[in-house]
């Protein structure tokens, strides 16, 4: 074992004589190599340490450690002003130097050992002895063994709150110290140049929170965070981004690495509800977590990114986590135009088949139109007797308000299909789907002679879809399996339309008609765009059903009956998977 030397000899020789100097104390001690040594500030606490020493005439630093709150809030204002290469090493986890300069001490400073720091800083603070040096052994602390933390307060009067602060113990061996340092120096590099965007997280100071929840009996996250929101705020406040590198510099607008460090909260100013998910997924032990979250830039500009997240296990560092942006802006921004175009050829095929069954739509509205001119004028005869027949004239009108009713409802149900809107998700009972489609081809059915068979599955379970894309799906194929019936020179002419329950998770919906089928070369491109095999067709109807299908988390495909014609299946996921009620 190579045992590292501790601090001896006179104080003068230890810190580098009378007139203080902030580098005299690291520049004598540089062939100290397994001594993290520390420079720290502990002005803004001095007055307090003061205070509680004139209420403990015993001068019983051992009732600090009773008093948890009140020492990490002192240990919180005890700034670090210098640390060696080998503290950067030991406890900064790579944050460098300049990460750690400024930054309490407690931020790098293991919590099962606070409250021997706490007492150390305590003596050093309160004790007439001004210079004397206090020890004291402490568990494990990274590399060393057997590590010894030594308080002392400064020398010069002039620097009275200035302590100097040692960790010294034994490492393995000079080789594996000079190959941990080669390693560190080459995860430095890594971090730094990766063009990956990432942040070192400090988080210490919530996993403790954590801890405390749980030993409270706390076990549901997102419900306490429910009664007591200002979590996250604190969350938000002290845990701290310790290092960036270079892309997550330029990422988020900054010059250099120290514009980017501090704490967490400004990541979530555009997306405060990413905050809560991240502490509720780290409280519950997710392994990963990612979600694409607002991030406003040091610059202003709001980006959308890629957050990801890997927690620590419980015996890896609990308190250092990594964050990775991935700047997503541009590629939202191509699939919502995407979405955009595919919205608009959905439409544009909505149009397209409606435009084909322009005849039929006349026919239907005709229908009630023609009643209502019937109607109304056998009621003007029956008015004109001179005993008007009142009582027949109340059944005609009766026949003319349910015609009306029966126009409007063929407009409405054609402006429904026909206008530009986005997509409405709902729970949906699919066979009420299929007799809406079919209210819009029954004319071509009968028209056409063709043998429609219907058969719905009773008390299928619902889906979650859009009615009107749906109904374009069915509607369709319909049509596309009349054309196919027409065109064929048998004398069958039938269409079986059906549902049923595939398996546990996803019901069927099926078309086979009697026409001449696929031909084999072309099952393959069926649902290619602008592949068609009319002479008046444009290729896109089976696209868009097919990506309707996908949108909607199905599957659909298309094959030769083995009787015969062309068979279409969609698969449709459940949700809920629970009888029609």
């Amino acid at each position: 074992m190579y045992k590292a030397p501790y601090i001896t000899g006179n104080t003068e020789a230890d810190f580098a004589g009378n007139q203080y100097d902030p580098t005299d104390f690291f520049e004598a001690e540089q062939h100290m190599q397994a001594t993290a040594r520390f420079e720290i500030d502990a002005t803004a606490v001095s007055t307090i340490l003061r205070g509680f020493n004139s209420l403990d005439k015993n001068n019983n630093a051992a009732d600090l450690k009773l008093r948890s709150d009140w020492r990490d809030a002192v240990l919180a204002d005890v700034l670090i002003v210098d640390v060696n290469e080998y503290a950067v090493r030991l406890v900064g986890a790579h944050a460098g130097r300049e990460c750690m300069i400024g930054c309490p001490v407690s931020d790098f400073w293991p919590p099962e050992s606070r409250p021997v720091l706490a007492e150390l800083i305590y003596i050093a603070m309160t004790d007439t002895k001004q210079c004397d040096r206090r020890s004291r052994e402490i568990s494990s602390y990274g590399l060393l063994c057997n590590p010894v933390v030594t308080v002392q307060r400064s020398e010069e009067t002039k620097y009275p709150e200035i302590l100097f602060l040692t960790i010294s113990g034994s490492v393995e061996s000079e080789y594996f110290y000079s190959n941990l340092k080669a390693s560190e120096e080459h995860y430095r590099k890594l971090f730094h140049y990766i063009p990956t965007a990432l942040l070192r997280i400090d988080s210490n100071g919530i996993v403790e929170q954590y801890d405390q929840l749980k030993s409270e009996g706390v076990s549901d996250l997102e419900i306490y965070l429910n009664d007591h929101p200002e979590l996250i705020d604190i969350a938000n406040k002290t845990v701290r981004i310790a290092e960036a590198n270079s892309s997550a510099v330029s990422l988020l607008g900054g010059s250099v690495p120290a514009d980017c460090i501090g704490p967490v909260g400004y990541l979530f100013t555009e997306s405060p509800d990413t905050a809560r998910r991240i502490m509720i997924a780290r409280f519950n032990g997710t392994r990963d977590y990612a979600e694409i979250a607002k991030v406003r830039t040091l610059d202003g500009r709001i980006l959308d990114v890629l957050l990801s997240l890997t927690f620590p296990t419980f015996l890896e560092e609990r308190d250092i986590l990594f964050i990775s942006l991935e700047d997503v802006t541009e590629r939202l921004q191509t699939e919502a135009q995407l979405r955009q175009v595919q919205a608009d050829f959905t439409h544009a095929a909505r149009i397209s088949t409606l435009g084909e069954m322009a005849t039929s739509i006349a026919h239907e509205i005709n229908q009630p139109l023609a009643a209502i001119v019937t109607n109304a004028e056998t009621s003007i005869r029956w008015l004109a007797r001179d005993t008007p027949n009142l009582s027949k004239v109340e059944q005609l009108i009766t026949r003319i308000a349910a015609s009306a009713r029966r126009a409007s409802d063929i407009v409405q149900r054609i402006r429904i299909m026909a206008a530009k809107r986005s997509p409405e998700r709902a729970l949906l009972n699919l066979n009420d789907v299929v007799n809406d489609a079919l209210l819009f081809v029954h004319h071509e059915i009968d028209f056409g002679s063709i043998d429609l068979s219907v058969q719905l599955f009773p008390s299928l379970p619902r889906v979650n879809g859009d009615r009107v894309l749906l109904q374009q799906v069915i509607v369709n194929l319909l049509i596309n399996s009349i054309h196919a019936v027409e065109r064929s020179n048998g004398n069958s002419r039938r269409i079986v339309l059906r549902t049923d329950i595939e398996d546990e998770t996803s019901i069927m919906m099926s078309i086979h008609d009697s026409g001449q089928g696929i031909a084999e070369d072309d099952l393959d491109h069926i649902f290619d765009a602008f592949f068609t095999t009319k002479e008046d067709g444009i290729g896109i109807g089976l696209a868009i059903c097919q990506s309707i299908v996908k949108e909607h988390g199905g599957q659909m495909s298309a094959s030769n009956h083995p009787s015969g014609g062309a068979h279409f299946r969609c698969l449709f996921p459940v949700e809920p998977l629970q009888p029609d009620g």
